[in-house]
């Protein structure tokens, strides 16, 4: 087989694998991680062969999935930094980092059952959302948008908790904008 032959290939099987994330990203977010793989393999419009190819098994699928968004949330963040001027980016990176957030720990606590330890997956990703978050912060505040005293820890907590507090309140818009006014005024220097 000639490599002109083979390009194709491994391009489809890219196309395969970041569709199958897509499709597994939104099922397991909408329905849940107890979805059989099947159901992700046909709704990917592949067969459940081609999934297993990928990803050996469901864990596997999961955890590619947590890296996947990790990955997706660091560079939107980067984009962000790029794009808008320090509060708008901060305020935006926050509402991001929370909707992104969704189905998360039901992730970790369905691969913590399986014996995978998805945080060794994550650390990469995760250092690199912090080191973005704590610049996009430190900009935020000289800009006087926000608190000068608040420090990244203070910051990864209202953000572990936001996203607690938004899973309880289900796909309730109104709420939902309710919950960011108030955290983004206290937030705001006084």
């Amino acid at each position: 087989m000639t490599g002109a032959q083979e390009r194709p290939l491994r391009a489809d099987a890219a196309r395969n694998r970041a569709r199958l994330l897509d499709v597994a990203t939104e099922v397991f977010t909408t329905r849940g991680v107890g979805v059989p793989t099947e159901e992700i393999a046909r709704a990917a419009g592949v067969g459940v062969g081609t999934l297993f190819r990928h990803f050996p098994t469901k864990e596997a699928l999961l955890e590619a999935v947590l890296v996947r968004r990790l990955e997706s949330i660091a560079a939107r963040t980067a984009q962000l930094a790029a794009e808008a001027g320090p509060a708008e980016a901060f305020f935006a990176c926050f509402r991001l980092v929370i909707d992104q957030s969704a189905g998360k720990n039901e992730f970790a606590r369905a691969l913590a059952a399986a014996g995978v330890d998805a945080h060794a997956s994550l650390r990469e990703s995760g250092a690199e959302i912090q080191a973005r978050l704590a610049e996009l912060l430190a900009g935020a505040q000289r800009a006087g948008a926000v608190r000068p005293e608040l420090g990244l820890p203070e910051l990864i907590a209202l953000l572990v908790g936001t996203g607690a507090t938004m899973e309880q309140l289900g796909a309730d818009p109104a709420a939902r904008e309710r919950i960011f006014e108030v955290l983004f005024d206290g937030l705001r220097p006084r």
